[in-house]
């Protein structure tokens, strides 16, 4: 089952982004076999969630027979996704042109920080660094202290995997019409920057400032933000609108004149600091009993053991546990080709021979290279 049954995908090992838009195809439906290194045959972790759904099979990819079985899998596969530095694989002689020449109808889909061509390109990078030059970083957090990084989910997951996945998914849909395949390259710092287009729009309209905590959604606006509560957990407000804004006031009993003016920014810091007096006379809990399903556009503030035993997330099943693991559920849903995580985290060469045979080697192949130190 799944919207992209009978897709077949090879991910070259990696870290995070590209083993995350693996994942999600193989969540979709996808078959998805990840090619490990050999050195690290064995290696890996059952709780590793990141890794579910995929067979693995460890290879040597410096012995020219392993290079041979790579590119015969190629020949069967409809996407290849690697996260390598320009240039690694193409040394190994697994580039796009080699690939494509091979199976001209191939999605080649590479995942990068800096992106395949550029100053700093061949250059060492993590999330806070692609995220940092995108120009996101500088616009999160508060005014006093330095841009904390929003974990790496803006860079390597939003900026990087789901524009990877969006391309593979917009060339396999292209793909149909014209019989071809072709190289994505998918940039964490183009991603991101992609991400921040509203925001860019904003500012030409002279609706943003380029300054810190000093915006309706960047936590500067007093009606847009999380406050603690009396035991030391915290709620988050987004009462943007000025109908949800005027709830707001009626729920908690708010009558003064100062907070007539919802857009005055003058003000803000003074509202915002009587709205947290305010916040820290009752629990989390009494502020969920007075405030959560109002249109206010309120929650808790749950952390990760927390969100799962939320009614909410409950009732929909958007976490579930398995094999003994407690992990975020397939996403998005699908009406009539539901997603499903296929089987758990695999070890590294876990699969080796059952994936060959399964793509059309034989027992002669397999053992030759078995005795080649290949597989």
């Amino acid at each position: 089952m799944g919207a992209l049954k009978g897709i077949r995908v090879i991910e070259m090992a990696g870290i995070g982004p590209g083993p995350f838009c693996a994942m999600m195809l193989a969540d979709m439906g996808a078959e998805v076999i990840r090619i490990d290194r050999l050195s690290d045959k064995g290696k890996g972790h059952r709780a590793h969630v990141l890794n579910r759904g995929r067979k693995s099979l460890a290879m040597d990819l410096k012995n020219p027979k392993a290079i041979e079985a790579t590119l015969a899998l190629v020949d069967k596969a409809d996407v290849l996704i690697e996260g390598f530095r320009p240039g690694v694989m193409e040394r190994l002689g697994l580039g796009p042109d080699i690939c494509l020449q091979k199976n001209p109808r191939l999605v080649y889909g590479r995942m990068t920080g800096w992106g395949q061509h550029g100053p700093l390109a061949s250059a060492a990078g993590h999330d806070i660094n692609y995220i940092s030059l995108a120009g996101a970083l500088g616009a999160m957090g508060y005014d006093d202290r330095p841009p904390a990084p929003p974990l790496n989910l803006v860079g390597d997951f939003g900026g990087g995997a789901m524009y990877l996945l969006a391309g593979i998914l917009a060339a396999l849909v292209e793909r149909q019409n014209s019989g071809q395949g072709q190289v994505i390259d998918a940039a964490m710092t183009d991603g991101t920057a992609s991400l921040l287009t509203p925001f860019y729009g904003l500012m030409a309209m002279q609706q943003w400032s380029n300054q810190r905590y000093a915006n309706r959604l960047d936590g500067g606006a007093y009606y847009y933000g999380s406050y603690e509560c009396s035991d030391g957990k915290y709620i988050s407000i987004g009462s943007l609108e000025p109908q949800f804004y005027a709830l707001l006031l009626e729920t908690c009993g708010i009558d003064d004149p100062l907070f007539k003016e919802q857009l005055d920014q003058e003000n803000w810091p003074e509202k915002r600091q009587r709205l947290a007096e305010l916040f820290k006379t009752r629990s989390r809990d009494q502020w969920c009993k007075l405030m959560e399903g109002s249109d206010i556009c309120f929650a808790p503030v749950l952390d990760m053991v927390e969100a799962p035993e939320h009614p909410h997330n409950q009732a929909r099943e958007t976490f579930v546990d398995f094999e003994g693991i407690r992990q975020p559920a397939p996403a998005p849903r699908f009406s009539r080709t539901p997603g499903a995580i296929q089987s758990g985290p695999a070890l590294a060469g876990e699969h080796s021979e059952t994936v060959l045979a399964d793509w059309g080697f034989d027992d002669t192949d397999i053992s030759e290279l078995k005795e080649a130190g290949a597989i």
